[in-house]
Order: structure tokens, then sequence, then C-alpha cells
């Protein structure tokens, strides 16, 4: 690798765990730019999930405050993320990756829209845990994760945020673990039996932890309101970007 191309990937892994962190979607500016220095669409995908494992490690850490009293919840949402994610590592490198992609860009706005009106929705319906969405959605996005990842943190935020009774603060605490998870699958799978570029993983992964902290110290002092408008916006501006990739 140029050290040109290591200054612009090493950037792109401090930016995405930063951002991963704080609402998810970091995985769609580091692939871009592994792309952009030559790497193929697979090769790109496996070795952008492994670099940014350690910003996952970051950002759950930075949020250990918030996630005091719900070991019993994140165990159980951690055995589910950890079976999808793996089920999602076999389909990415067992099937093509074109016609999943078509699916994304509607999952991240979905998920988005969620986030947007999920306090008129939950006043309406009241604020319940509800095991019979929580289990299967946080199941489903964590094969996501495993097959491609980008925005996972906005469609876990979204699905946490309609299912569990607890503040945004929290549920982003929860989200970083479940991101943790699903990134520890794909780290063990794509190390194992994917390309992955070591070489690149070494410079990338400490710009992602450092970025990781950054971004859970940030958004710890940022209020729900604000927290979720600024999940909510990026996540379309994500779904925009990904609409445009899939055209």
């Amino acid at each position: 690798m140029q050290i040109a191309d290591a200054f612009l990937t090493a950037g792109a892994g401090l930016v995405a765990g930063g951002v991963n962190a704080i609402a998810g979607g970091g995985s769609l500016l580091l692939f871009p730019a592994l792309v952009a220095v030559g790497y193929g669409t697979l090769a790109a995908n496996v070795t952008n999930s492994v670099a940014l494992w350690p910003g996952y490690l970051g950002g759950a850490y930075g949020f250990r405050a918030e996630l005091a009293g719900l070991r019993s919840r994140l165990i159980t949402l951690s055995v589910i993320a950890a079976v999808g994610s793996a089920l999602g590592c076999v389909l990415l490198l067992a099937t093509p990756e074109g016609a999943f992609d078509v699916v994304v860009p509607f999952l991240v706005l979905a998920a988005s829209l969620l986030l947007a009106v999920q306090p008129r929705v939950r006043a309406l319906v009241g604020g319940h845990t509800r095991p019979a969405v929580l289990y299967p959605a946080v199941g489903a996005a964590a094969v996501y994760g495993g097959y491609f990842g980008g925005a996972l943190g906005v469609i876990l935020l979204g699905t946490l945020a309609l299912t569990l009774p607890d503040s945004l603060r929290r549920l982003n605490a929860v989200k970083a673990v479940l991101q943790l998870v699903v990134g520890t699958v794909t780290v063990v799978a794509f190390g194992i039996f994917g390309p992955v570029d070591w070489v690149a993983v070494a410079i990338i992964a400490p710009a992602a932890l450092a970025g990781g902290l950054l971004g859970a110290r940030l958004a710890r002092k940022v209020d729900d309101e604000l927290l979720r408008r600024a999940v909510v916006g990026f996540g379309i501006l994500v779904a925009v970007l990904l609409f445009v990739r899939a055209l």
C-alpha cells in the first residue's frame, strides 16, 4: 500500500469508528475508500469488516456507564446477534452480493424513518418491551451485519427504540455492544475464510479504535432528541448513497 493510500484509509477508519459509535454507518465511509485505492469489492468488504472491529470495541467501552443493569438483556441479544451474523457471513462468502444490495437502501431508510417517528409511535402503543418483535428483528439485522453491515447501527438503533422502553442514550449503548458482537463474528469468519488484507487492517484498526472511543464520548454528551435527529439525518443520507450505488 502506498503512503498516500495508507493515510487515506487510516483517516477513513478514524472517521468510520467515530460514526459507528455515534450513529452507525461507518462501513459506508471505509468501504469506498478501500475500493478507491484499488481493492476489489469482496476484499474491500471483508477487510472493512475486520479493520473496524477495534472501533466497535472502543465504542462499547466508551458506553460502559450506560450499560449498568443491562447484563441479562445484553446476553440474550448478543447470542441472537452472534447467530445471525454467522449466517450473514456464510451468505456473503457463498452467494452473489448484487441481489442483496438492492434491499439494503430500503432497510436503512425504513430504520431511519422508524427512529424519526419513534416517540409518537411509542406514545400510541405504550412503552413496553416486545420480545416477539425485538428478537427476530435483531436477528435479521445481525444477518445483514454479517453480510454487509453498512448502517447496521442505524438499523439496530431504530429496532431497539421501538421495542425497548429506555432512553435513546442507553439504547445506543446496547447498539454498540451488538455491533461489537457482530463485528467479532465477522472477524473470526472472514479472518479464516475471507480475502482479508492484513496490512490494511494493521493501518486502519488503531485509527478505528481511536474513533470509536472519541465517538462514544461525544454521543454520551448529546441529548436524546439531538442524537435522534443526527442518526435519522445520517441514515437518510446513507440510504440515498446506497440507492445511487445500487443503480
